[in-house]
């Protein structure tokens, strides 16, 4: 799941990796802050598994502990591919060849799909409450609003993950749509949009009715 971090975070995160391992005297010092300040900040990042604490023992001296980056937390600070996926996505749309075109979209549907995990549920109801959990841990800020005997489930994101890739091109909604319809194995469609002026982006969700097959009951929460 992806951390909540403010720029404070960032530059002292920033700051470790540029220096490496230290103490809490050694980052005060390269920071310019007090003994305090330096451990109320690692006591957060810890609790955010973006700092861990090692022993260190060197000749007869007294062991010491040292400060350093988590692998979370190189991550995070390296999570600048914005830019990248932007262009990525405009090329492939550019490919002329349509075939080929639809062979590597369909590739990176599956690719998502697959990042997902594995959905389980005997019903869709049970399958929404997976999808949205797997969303999470992904970072999405996504809630499943459940069925009521009138409509059916929504899945709603809070916030648009592809909203700069989407403003230049809706494909990657109608990827997204893909995506959730093949990992819940049912009909979804995109009613709501932010690039529509929505406050979020909303999917509803029907079950796909085989002949002889019972209704998925309407459950009360997700």
């Amino acid at each position: 799941m992806r951390a909540t971090l403010d720029q404070a975070d960032l530059d002292f995160l920033s700051i470790l990796k540029r220096i490496g391992s230290q103490t809490v005297q050694g980052i005060g010092d390269a920071l310019g802050v007090t003994a305090t300040a330096v451990r109320q900040r690692l006591s957060r990042l810890q609790a955010l598994e973006m700092i861990e604490r090692k022993l260190v023992r060197e000749g007869r001296g007294r062991p010491h502990h040292e400060y350093q980056l988590t692998e979370k937390a190189r991550r995070e600070l390296g999570e600048n591919y914005g830019d990248l996926a932007l262009i990525l996505w405009k090329e492939v749309q550019r490919i002329q060849d349509p075939l080929v075109r639809e062979l590597i979209t369909n590739r990176v549907r599956d690719s998502l799909v697959a990042r997902l995990g594995s959905i389980e549920g005997e019903t869709l109801t049970e399958r929404l409450g997976q999808l949205r959990d797997n969303l999470k841990t992904r970072g999405y800020d996504v809630e499943v609003e459940p069925s009521t005997a009138t409509s059916s489930p929504v899945l709603r994101e809070n916030a648009c993950p592809y909203h700069e890739l989407a403003d230049q091109d809706r494909g990657i909604c109608e990827l997204e749509q893909e995506v959730f319809q093949k990992v819940l194995g049912a009909d979804v469609r995109l009613s709501h949009c932010c690039l529509d002026g929505h406050h979020c982006c909303e999917f509803s969700v029907t079950a796909i009715q085989l002949p002889g097959q019972v209704s998925d009951p309407v459950a009360a929460t997700v």
